[in-house]
């Protein structure tokens, strides 16, 4: 167990607080999912409670070192102050003389957010003297960015060599929650995964057939495990190094004892963007010229059996294109007879959150992951340079 903020004194202290406000935000920059603002209020609750001077920093999107005006933390800072009924102060920049005063004017209770760190490419450098600037703004750092625990940036690893450093009440809910998942899960345990790359999950589905009893596989990885079974899958997507590795994944499975469901019927189109030709059919009859666009209505039902039978379920990536409403079937239906189930339900946080969180059901499941790759990095047993720096207990 790591030492949390509830761990330390913080009254009247400046509170350096790294939280993950990178939002996904429609073209007119507004905020279309505000999960990970949300999962940061019990900390600032607790920290504004107990009269902390709070300084909050994030980075948003990938402005690759230059200030971009489409990712500036404004509309973060906007939409934090109306959840909290409280202003958030919001600063020019994240480091310099100017931010430096207005985190001298703080009062207990305060709060400012700087803005986006990535505007400084010291940030995803790790760079030693941006850690430092940052970390002489505040007396302790607390890590409340599971989801950017996985990179060994400047804010994320550099600031705690120079600040007592501990977990926010969130971070701390997802090391429990997923560490449960490893652990000791009620069983059956299915996890089920869907997206388009294998070997970006890798080391989480090699490390996950040790505990689950099925594994569920759908959107464009399904392509790929099916073309290793030897069907054709027509125009999808295949890298031919991943085919080794979903036949070595489905090998061990069945050493291991673990069922692996792989779709039986896929919707097929011509393309994905703007498709003149879309069937359903048997995975044993995908067109040369079509490629699988989202999973059928017979997997659907498959799936949905598998899932009924289990006492715990892990689910990332959706099993369809689902950003195009034509192909989006699979993963809605999905996702709402998950919400429906008496088990533990996690959702592995990046694209699968914000699909819960657009259907309005993230309340219906036992929890929410925002982590998308730091969930996985932490599933396939792989340490987090973010965690690993914050002392234990």
């Amino acid at each position: 167990m790591k030492r949390t903020v509830r761990d330390i004194p913080v009254q009247d202290r400046r509170v350096l607080v790294r939280v993950d406000f990178n939002v996904p935000l429609d073209k007119q920059g507004k905020i279309t999912s505000d999960a990970r603002i949300q999962a940061t209020l019990p900390t600032l609750k607790y920290l504004i409670k107990r009269g902390a001077r709070i300084i909050l920093c994030s980075h948003l999107g990938r402005p690759k070192g230059k200030e971009v005006d489409g990712l500036r933390l404004a509309v973060a800072a906007e939409h934090l102050s109306a959840l909290l009924k409280k202003r958030v102060a919001m600063a020019h920049d994240c480091i310099g003389t100017e931010v430096e005063k207005q985190v001298k004017n703080l009062q207990s209770g305060d709060l400012l957010l700087l803005e986006n760190l990535r505007f400084h490419p010291e940030e995803e450098a790790n760079d030693d003297s941006f850690a430092q600037s940052l970390g002489c703004l505040a007396d302790l750092y607390v890590n409340d960015a599971f989801g950017a625990s996985h990179r060994a940036h400047a804010s994320v690893v550099g600031v705690p060599k120079y600040l007592p450093a501990v977990a926010g009440l969130f971070v701390e809910k997802e090391l429990e929650v997923l560490g449960s998942l490893l652990e000791n899960p009620l069983r059956p345990f299915c996890a089920m995964f869907g997206g388009v790359k294998v070997s970006d999950k890798i080391g989480t589905l090699d490390n996950i057939i040790n505990k689950t009893d099925s594994l569920l596989i759908g959107g464009a990885m399904a392509a790929i495990f099916l073309k290793a079974k030897s069907y054709d899958v027509g125009q999808s997507p295949i890298d031919n190094g991943e085919l080794d590795i979903a036949a070595r994944l489905m090998e061990k499975a069945t050493i291991k004892g673990v069922k692996v469901l792989l779709p039986i019927d896929a919707v097929i189109a011509d393309q994905i963007g703007g498709a003149t030709k879309i069937e359903t059919v048997s995975v044993e009859y995908i067109w040369p010229n079509m490629r699988i666009a989202d999973i059928g209505p017979q997997t659907i039902q498959i799936f949905q059996k598998e899932l009924e039978r289990c006492k715990t379920i892990f689910w990332n990536g959706p099993v369809g294109v689902y950003e195009i409403p034509l192909f989006a079937n699979g993963t809605k239906n999905l996702a709402h007879y998950l919400a429906g189930l008496e088990a533990t339900t996690v959702i592995g946080g990046g694209s699968t959150a914000e699909v819960m969180d657009d259907l309005n059901l993230a309340d219906k499941v036992s929890f929410v992951s925002t982590g998308g790759g730091a969930s996985l990095t932490y599933l396939g047993r792989a340490a987090l340079p973010g965690v690993e720096v914050l002392p234990d207990k």
